[in-house]
């Protein structure tokens, strides 16, 4: 039994609520049961420079987690000075992912800048941070049309991401943080629209998982993604 009784291939209760931001061209707060992060989108009208004259766009991301979205107050990372490594993965894996479904040439010569802000931590950020960017992101981008700032949207699929693991020897979908701290194996999987992988990322944190526990995360994944991308199309819709 999961410790929050759901079923193997059940997710968190999922919403994604747009426009939470008065002042972003594209924002979405998203939330996987008890992780909440708050994502905005801001347009630029600048490249970084070894981008300049390419004739193309950029889009990044930035992350962060307030100093009690854990149990225990972390530290805010401004006052130490610099951003820690898992930071540094985490919102470099954002921008990956959002790159693998823009069209760049489309979006011409300007940055959009996606910033996730955890707001309280339960597991799963940055899969909840993925997949609420692809939301602000496409709001973003539907606010540069109704400016006829581009003709055509860039964005080429739908992007989400999700969290599975091997908890008590049985393959669960979307773990939170008490099935996390605990799981034999668990694996991030960013996926598009049609069920290509952008990325996956998998540890054995205690007993190294085979072939066959390997693609049993995989069909979990496909079938959490689905549901994720649904959730999308029918909040952007």
């Amino acid at each position: 039994m999961r410790p929050s009784r759901r079923a193997p291939d059940e997710l968190r209760a999922v919403s994604l609520e747009r426009g939470v931001v008065k002042y972003a061209e594209g924002s979405c707060m998203v939330k996987f049961g008890d992780t909440h992060v708050l994502v905005t989108a801001t347009l630029e009208e600048r490249l970084p420079p070894w981008l300049k004259g390419q004739g193309r766009g950029w889009v990044t991301a930035e992350y962060g987690m307030l100093p009690r979205a854990t149990l225990e107050r972390t530290r805010r990372e401004a006052a130490a000075g610099k951003q820690g490594g898992r930071t540094v993965e985490i919102q470099r894996l954002i921008g990956r992912s959002l790159r693998a479904a823009v069209d760049l040439e489309a979006l011409g010569e300007r940055q959009i800048t996606v910033d996730c802000d955890v707001i309280q931590a339960d597991g799963g950020t940055r899969t909840a941070s993925i997949t609420g960017a692809w939301v602000a992101l496409a709001d973003c981008i539907a606010w540069m049309k109704t400016r006829n700032m581009i003709k055509t949207s860039p964005l080429r699929d739908n992007v989400a991401a999700i969290s599975c693991g091997i908890y008590n020897g049985i393959p669960v979908l979307d773990l939170d943080y008490a099935e996390d701290s605990e799981a034999d194996t668990d694996a991030n999987f960013v996926m598009t629209g049609d069920g290509r992988i952008i990325e996956v990322q998998g540890t054995a944190e205690k007993t190294p998982f085979s072939q066959d526990e390997f693609l049993a995360l995989m069909a979990l994944a496909r079938k959490g993604v689905a549901r994720l991308v649904d959730l999308q199309k029918m909040a952007v819709a």
